[in-house]
């Protein structure tokens, strides 16, 4: 699951991956710009995320750090709803990953620096999927939940690792003669 944070619109993406095949099961926002109290928004994230990993039962979830801006107080406010979802997901016992704006980028277009417009056409492309009718709140979930897919691969090369010659001969009791 990908998670783009925020306090008015949150992006949400969840990705199923079997077998190397990328199907994405379901992307959208949260929308909260109705609710008067930041406080109920951050209720309302929690709420939301909950019952999204109840429906589709997600093992991990991958969100979006929040970058440094200006404006103190829209940063505190993204860091607590960033907290809120982590917190949502910790709850059901799915595994948090975090990864920056530029990463994402890098991982889906190989530049850390591409548009929104870009990320979206590139997951577009990847997954075979149309996304027009999606804000970028929603696509840059969905990147998120690409990125973090690459990455793992990438830190395993998709395979299992081995901290020992004992868990690895346990696993290949063929290579021992």
């Amino acid at each position: 699951m990908g998670i783009d944070p925020g306090t008015n619109l949150l992006g949400y993406a969840v990705l199923d991956i079997a077998q190397s095949r990328l199907h994405v099961v379901e992307i959208g926002v949260i929308k909260m710009a109705h609710l008067f109290s930041h406080q109920l928004k951050l209720k309302c994230i929690f709420e939301k995320l909950q019952t999204l990993i109840e429906r589709h039962h997600p093992t991990e979830l991958a969100i979006e750090a929040p970058f440094f801006g200006k404006n103190v107080q829209s940063m505190l406010k993204l860091g607590r709803a960033q907290g809120v979802a982590m917190a949502a997901g910790l709850t059901k016992g799915l595994i948090i990953s975090e990864y920056s704006p530029k990463k994402v980028k890098q991982s889906i277009t190989g530049n850390g620096n591409a548009s929104k417009e870009q990320v979206a056409a590139m997951l577009q492309h990847i997954l075979k999927v149309e996304l027009k009718a999606h804000t970028f709140d929603a696509t840059d979930a969905l990147a998120v939940a690409l990125c973090h897919h690459y990455q793992s691969n990438r830190t395993t090369g998709g395979k299992k690792r081995y901290s020992n010659w004992s868990s690895y001969l346990k696993d290949h009791p063929d290579k021992l003669q």
